[in-house]
């Protein structure tokens, strides 16, 4: 929907000239990589065509950097001149010689470790940006940060977010110009934990705030930031703004220089269940949305909300791509973007009309887009009540951060598609001065659980070749499972993805053919980028499995088997080895039968309850899978349990303390509660063999 109070585009918009060609995708050196998307439009395409169709079985590992975590690896590096820049967990920086990989500095922003409780899947990067010198950082713990590229020293460091409510940044900040001024946008994530989200325009050379626009309208009483809020306020009803609201712009934004537009891509809302953030009814925009800015003043241009009354966390946050593309016989300026929601859209990305919407994977929440409306045609069976309820896509959707591509030359998009399932269910009540989502993950366990092993069985991936002209599918390359990574497309012909399989693979980009694989020992999740240096190609890519996916939902891997996290540079005719993994790393740890329950049902119910609350975002629905399994833990965590919870003993790896949220009778009710849902399942798993 466009909107019904949508504002019109000002004639004579402010047109970017001087500097502001310079990232268009006709004035970056095809050479350099020197924003997340490549350019402003985000095609993540690359002219480069010394490694191509032809040629690609010559590719070979050029170099490679062991990464010093073990945590996910989302980031995307950048090229400028001779230098490749790059982000780990932690948000660690680092400069390397692009042609031998030998580190030239390292600046480490030292985030305080309990944000790494703060962040809802893992305490990722997804990337830099750069400017006139300066390499651009978010941090988890909400600053951002301009470094200097030469040297690795800060030069100025900005607090974006406010420290004391859930926050996080986990996406790349990106700078646009108009004429001579530079401004550097940044978002941040945290609609889980009950924050109001908005985008910040700072000047890269000062730090200094230019404008920041909200996404959602904050309390009427104490007055709404613009018109476009006022209105905002109008879809919602109840006393939404306790809980924040959510529509955090945590990831997308990409930037129109000649229509001085740019546009963001917002989340879903706070909290997820809708009855509870809007008890009688509204769209709540502007979740779920794609909204037009002018980036000299931060106003409101347009929306498009690909998901009104969003209670899915059907976030519409995914990469978006401008192109100009000739449909109905004319060429139409559009953008488009395949949100987690499962629909593929085409706007008019001068007014937001709505051109074209169809579905890249099986869903049943929605069966089309009425064309006429631009609403979704809803299937009401999907909005849950307390009784669990299998809505596809489930919460990590169709399309979820691993960047899609698009071709000018084949005039494709190529997009790593996922075919999910998931639980859906109210709460029986709701706090909202507490930090629950209003859902529930737990009870009606019966259900849940024949909708987790449907969810298992019926759960897939694959690379999608799309053409957004027809909205429909081109080729297809299916894999195992899902859980393959961002992509790149580039003028040789080729498609370049890291897969499930631990690979990293090129294919045709107008067949799907494959031409070109290697092992890599790990999952490359992150999109690759590819840079040209003293005439030489280069590939390189971030293998580092972990995230949202691997949070959620590590049991369905647990016979991935992993070395450690690297930074993969490839080139024609690279003779670098990886060393040998351990024949260690191959075996599958033996389970042992977990402790009797000594807990009571009262420490058991309560125990499930504050899990609930605090624990399943990142261990899993009913504590299936989970960045950690709790089902499974050894007699040593088991021991070591409350120092872990309370104490803070494996902040390192992203579990901060809870002291702040529980009690020690608390924490030991969630133990209880753990070593009876592992009771359960191996009771039923022994019985099933």
């Amino acid at each position: 929907m466009i909107g019904k109070f949508r504002l019109a585009v000002a004639a004579g918009l402010l047109l970017a000239g001087g500097i502001a060609g310079a990232q268009n995708s006709a004035g970056v050196e095809p050479g350099q990589w020197v924003s997340t998307g490549r350019t402003w439009d985000e095609q993540r395409y690359s002219p480069l065509d010394q490694i191509n169709a032809g040629t690609v079985e010559d590719l070979g590992l050029a170099w490679y950097v062991d990464l010093q975590t073990d945590r996910g690896q989302e980031a995307t590096p950048l090229v400028v001149g001779r230098t490749l820049y790059n982000v780990e967990p932690w948000n660690i920086v680092t400069a390397y010689d692009a042609t031998n990989g030998r580190q030239l500095w390292r600046y480490d922003p030292q985030v305080p470790l309990r944000f790494g409780r703060e962040a809802c899947c893992d305490i990722v990067s997804r990337g830099l940006a750069a400017w006139d010198g300066k390499i651009f950082v978010g941090t988890l713990d909400g600053r951002l940060i301009a470094i200097d590229a030469a040297t690795g020293e800060p030069v100025w460091s900005e607090l974006t977010t406010d420290q004391s409510q859930g926050y996080t940044i986990t996406g790349a900040p990106r700078v646009f110009t108009l004429g001579e001024r530079a401004l550097v946008l940044i978002g941040n994530a945290g609609a889980e934990n009950g924050v109001r989200g908005y985008v910040t325009a700072y000047d890269a050379a000062t730090g200094e705030m230019a404008w920041r626009w909200y996404t959602v309208p904050g309390n009427p009483a104490d007055g709404f930031e613009n018109l476009a809020m006022e209105r905002a306020a109008e879809t919602w009803t109840g006393e939404w703004w306790r809980r924040g609201g959510g529509g955090t712009v945590w990831d997308s934004m990409t930037f129109d220089p000649e229509l001085g537009l740019v546009y963001i891509g917002t989340g879903n809302g706070s909290p997820w269940a809708y009855r509870y953030r809007s008890p009688e009814g509204g769209d709540n925009l502007f979740l779920a949305s794609i909204v037009a800015l002018d980036l000299a003043t931060g106003e409101y241009r347009w929306h498009y909300q690909t998901t009104p009354a969003e209670t899915w966390d059907y976030t519409a946050t995914q990469n978006m791509i401008l192109a100009d593309l000739e449909i109905g016989g004319r060429t139409r300026q559009v953008i488009m973007q395949a949100p987690k929601n499962g629909f593929f859209y085409v706007l008019d990305r001068a007014t937001g009309e709505l051109i074209s919407a169809e579905t890249i994977a099986p869903i049943n929440w929605a069966s089309g887009v009425d064309m006429e409306t631009g609403r979704p045609i809803e299937n009401p069976e999907a909005r849950y009540s307390t009784v669990p309820v299998m809505v596809s896509p489930g919460a990590g959707g169709a399309h979820n951060w691993n960047p899609m591509a698009f071709s000018p030359l084949t005039g494709l998009a190529y997009i790593p598609v996922t075919e999910t399932y998931m639980a859906y269910a109210e709460a029986e009540t709701y706090d909202p001065d507490g930090r629950g989502l209003g859902t529930a993950f737990f009870g009606h366990d019966d259900i849940r659980r024949e909708i987790a092993e449907y969810a298992d069985a019926h759960s897939r991936g694959w690379l999608s070749a799309w053409d957004p002209v027809t909205q429909s599918e081109r080729w297809r390359v299916p894999y195992a499972q899902k859980g393959s990574g961002g992509v790149l497309v580039t003028g040789g012909n080729l498609v370049f993805q890291g897969t499930i399989d631990t690979t990293f693979a090129a294919y045709r980009a107008d067949t799907g053919e494959k031409v070109w694989e290697m092992p890599v020992q790990n999952v490359p999740i992150a999109a690759p980028i590819t840079y040209m240096v003293d005439g030489v190609q280069y590939v390189a890519v971030n293998a580092g499995w972990g995230g949202g996916l691997a949070h959620v939902e590590r049991s369905q891997f647990s016979e991935l088997f992993l070395g450690p996290p690297r930074l993969l540079v490839f080139r024609l005719g690279g003779t670098a080895q990886l060393p040998p993994m351990p024949e260690e790393s191959f075996v599958v740890p033996e389970l042992s039968p977990p402790p009797p329950l000594t807990g009571t049902p009262q420490q058991v119910t309560l125990g499930e309850q504050l899990y609930g609350e605090n624990c399943s975002l990142c261990h899993g629905n009913a504590a299936r899978g989970g960045v950690k399994d709790l089902r499974h833990m050894s007699p040593d965590t088991h021991a070591a349990f409350a120092d872990i919870v309370l104490g803070g003993t494996r902040a390192q790896n992203g579990m901060a303390s809870f002291a702040d949220r529980l009690s020690s009778e608390e924490t030991e009710a969630i133990h209880h509660y753990l070593i009876a849902r592992a009771n359960a399942d191996w009771d039923a798993d022994q019985g099933e063999n």
